[in-house]
């Protein structure tokens, strides 16, 4: 089960002002009746297996192959139902062989003992981050992604994620070369302690056409 993730007056107006360029992006949002979401997932096998099968591909890919490992493994798979497949057919549903091993490697984790995700819930979001980077196939974009998407973390932003990078580009004005990860952690910086809400407006605004980028740059 998959909730969106909550926020409200106090994240947007923190946004607002603290940066003059996001308060056009919500008030662009605002004005069309849109508010932008993120699904959080109940359990966080599952958002992070699925973080491992998103990792370096596009949506539309990404959402086709794991319809696939679900219509085999179930919907959603459990570590169990993962732990008994052998890896080549999670290959045979599209992902790289690489990231099947992962996938089947967590899952063993799991049913093992080895890993217990639902401890982590109360841990800080650093120490969830090292323990998760420490495990085969998890590296820094994909804990962030559990943070977000299982955990619900109010302070999460990820220069490793493409969307995040082109929303941020739409927002400011920036070419993909002129957003280097200090310019990236400079322009995010006054998002704190909300930056998963920013995030989450960024997300929004990657998916836009020129003409929302033309209707904002109009309300400077």
């Amino acid at each position: 089960m998959a909730h969106d993730f909550a926020y409200g007056r106090t994240e947007l107006e923190h946004l607002r002002n603290a940066d003059a360029a996001f308060a056009r992006l919500i008030d662009y949002y605002d004005s069309h009746g849109i508010l932008p979401r993120r699904p959080v997932e109940d359990d966080p096998f599952v958002a992070l297996v699925r973080a491992i099968n998103d990792q370096l591909i596009s949506l539309k890919a990404a959402s086709s192959i794991w319809g696939r490992i679900c219509a085999i493994a179930g919907d959603p798979p459990t570590p169990a139902t993962l732990a008994s497949l052998a890896p080549e057919a999670l290959h045979s549903c599209g992902t790289t062989r690489k990231k099947a091993e992962y996938m089947c490697g967590i899952a063993r984790m799991v049913v093992d003992g080895e890993l217990d995700l639902d401890a982590l819930r109360s841990a800080p979001d650093a120490e969830i981050e090292r323990r998760l980077v420490a495990l085969r196939g998890i590296g820094k974009w994909t804990a962030e992604m559990l943070l977000i998407h299982a955990f619900e973390r109010a302070d999460v932003i990820s220069f490793g994620d493409a969307g995040i990078r082109r929303g941020m580009c739409m927002l400011y004005g920036l070419a993909p070369d002129e957003l280097t990860q200090a310019r990236f952690e400079e322009l995010s910086a006054p998002y704190h302690p909300f930056s998963t809400v920013a995030s989450i407006y960024l997300w929004q605004l990657s998916k836009e056409g020129p003409e929302t980028v033309a209707e904002l740059a109009a309300r400077h």
